[in-house]
């Protein structure tokens, strides 16, 4: 799916630049109904798009709010990923040809978003992570040292004792 605002005809491209600005849908993303990522606003884009020699330089803001899955309690939460200093430049053959940025811009958002989402992390509504501090070893004060020469009990006679009960 190709998105108009972000074809770029090279052959009518100002030398001054042009400026796009709108909204695309939530769709623009692409997201299938299964992945963990579910995008939930529209993508607002304000941008100026100049030829440089054999090179379109794109800059200017964008910014979309998706959904997200916490990975460590794995409840949702949201994340609104805004990019006031967006640029990105993009090479080209033939000065009479037409650029889509729709899979570049789509991409640069998607890559903004964190690689291992914690709801704690969230910046629409924060909060704390149900789950935090549930996962970490616990340290108690009175455990003997580890490095002591007290035999520790083999893991099969843990399991018989669980078996026999």
């Amino acid at each position: 799916m190709s998105h108009a605002p972000f074809r770029i005809d090279l052959r009518n491209l100002p030398t001054e630049g042009k400026d796009i600005s709108g909204t695309l849908t939530p769709a623009f993303f692409e997201l299938s109904e299964t992945d963990d990522i579910k995008a939930i606003s529209p993508v607002t884009y304000e941008l100026n798009v100049l030829r440089d020699g054999k090179d379109l330089l794109v800059t200017g803001s964008l910014d979309a709010t998706f959904e997200l899955t916490c990975g460590r309690c794995l409840q949702r939460f949201q994340q609104h990923v805004e990019m006031d200093d967006y640029q990105t430049e993009i090479p080209f053959e033939d000065a009479s040809s037409t650029i889509d940025l729709t899979e570049p811009i789509r991409e640069d958002i998607l890559l903004a978003l964190p690689s291992y989402p914690r709801c704690e992390d969230g910046n629409v509504e924060p909060r704390e992570c149900p789950a935090q501090g549930k996962f970490e070893m616990a340290t108690d004060e009175s455990a003997p040292d580890e490095s002591a020469e007290a035999p520790a009990p083999g893991v099969w006679n843990v399991l018989d004792q669980l078996k026999n009960r």
